[in-house]
């Protein structure tokens, strides 16, 4: 159970026992001594979502926590896809845990795309209402190559993929699979994004949509307190 702290002071506590300020992070949910600021904080439902899908080709589960850290594991049987989805999880910085398997000895669309499918299933029960989102979120370097993602919120789902991938594969990931994965995922949580990337080394092409998809989206997902919704039309 996390607090809100509204406590001006930079030292407390008493005689007997002295708590430093960077010792309560850890249990410090909110940081206000704005009562309206509380108040819409109390309000908020927690962001929190799970997703199982089985199916004769898969079997997925996946727990998202968008305002939580700490221990998770990410397990596809896809080695450089863990590598991916823990981009996410990291640039996100929000908590995922995916337990997937899959018919690898066939190949990996199945099981890459059914996670994108329940990846955006938990994004989208995680997010609700969507109150106090800023919606839209970016653009990095990831050495060479330079990786941008536009995205919205939208509610309405659409994703465009610019990329010139300079191998169809890397590590043990057909490249193909990529654009498969975003578009299943904006498919299912209904968001708008464009993902582009020049040219460069295959690794840092992939590694780069990915590391960009998540900070667009910790962008997105950020809670504006100064606005109820990002919509003049009252609904996302």
């Amino acid at each position: 159970a996390k607090g809100i702290f509204i406590n001006d002071e930079t030292n407390f506590g008493t005689d007997e026992i002295t708590v430093k300020r960077e010792d309560l992070d850890a249990f410090i949910a909110l940081e206000s001594n704005d009562c309206e600021v509380i108040y819409k904080f109390l309000k908020l439902e927690d962001r929190v979502a799970e997703i199982s899908r089985k199916t004769n080709e898969t079997d997925i589960y996946i727990k998202l926590n968008l305002d939580g850290t700490g221990k998770s594991e990410i397990s596809t049987g896809i080695a450089f896809f863990d590598h991916m989805l823990d981009q996410i999880k990291t640039h996100g910085n929000f908590m995922l845990d995916i337990q997937a398997k899959g018919d690898l000895h066939i190949d990996e669309h199945h099981l890459v795309e059914d996670n994108g499918i329940a990846l955006g299933q938990a994004l989208k029960k995680a997010l609700g209402t969507k109150s106090q989102i800023a919606r839209y979120g970016f653009a990095l370097p990831m050495d060479e190559c330079l990786a941008q993602a536009q995205i919205d919120l939208s509610g309405r789902a659409s994703f465009v993929l610019n990329a010139n991938f300079s191998r169809e594969k890397t590590g043990d990931l057909d490249v193909q699979m990529v654009e498969h994965f975003f578009k299943s995922l904006s498919d299912n949580a209904d968001l708008s994004l464009i993902l582009s990337v020049s040219d460069g080394n295959c690794h840092h092409q992939v590694e780069g949509l990915f590391k960009v998809f998540a900070r667009a989206l910790r962008m997105a997902i950020t809670q504006d307190k100064s606005q109820s919704l990002a919509s003049s039309k009252g609904c996302l």
